[in-house]
């Protein structure tokens, strides 16, 4: 028979983003990212617990697209924190995209605090004729 400790779950603990200037009194985490493609996108997924749509915020410039996700969470009125399993702060992570990627249609959607990004790939590049004006 195993003994307990080859039984327990490995632990994954939250990484704290150290590279990050910050002006808020508060940890900053590099979300946990799952990342998968089929042939018509890519789709990351971000775990992104206790952060709301409200305190999400995602850019692309050039060809980095970050996300960063500000952590509000307080004890509901009237009640005190008892008992805490992680510290809370705020999440930042940024990927660098590729040129397949079309920029103009990428979607986000975030549920259970869990953010999805759906990067769409751009198609093949098409030949066309370029007419010529007479000057």
């Amino acid at each position: 028979m195993a003994d307990e400790k080859s039984m327990e779950m490995p632990k994954q603990e939250v990484v704290a983003n150290e590279e990050t200037e910050r002006t808020r009194e508060c940890a900053c985490y590099i979300p946990r990212a799952d990342i998968y493609e089929t042939e018509q996108e890519i789709v990351l997924l971000a775990d992104m617990p206790g952060i709301s749509i409200k305190n999400l915020d995602i850019t692309l410039e050039k060809n980095v697209l970050t996300i960063m996700g500000t952590n509000d969470l307080q004890a509901p009125v009237g009640y005190s924190m008892e008992y805490q399993e992680y510290e809370p702060g705020d999440y930042q992570r940024s990927f660098t995209l590729s040129e397949e990627i079309d920029r103009d249609r990428i979607d986000a959607t975030m549920k259970n605090g869990v953010l999805k990004l759906t990067l769409p790939k751009a198609g093949p590049a098409k030949t066309r004729k370029i007419s010529v004006k007479a000057g």
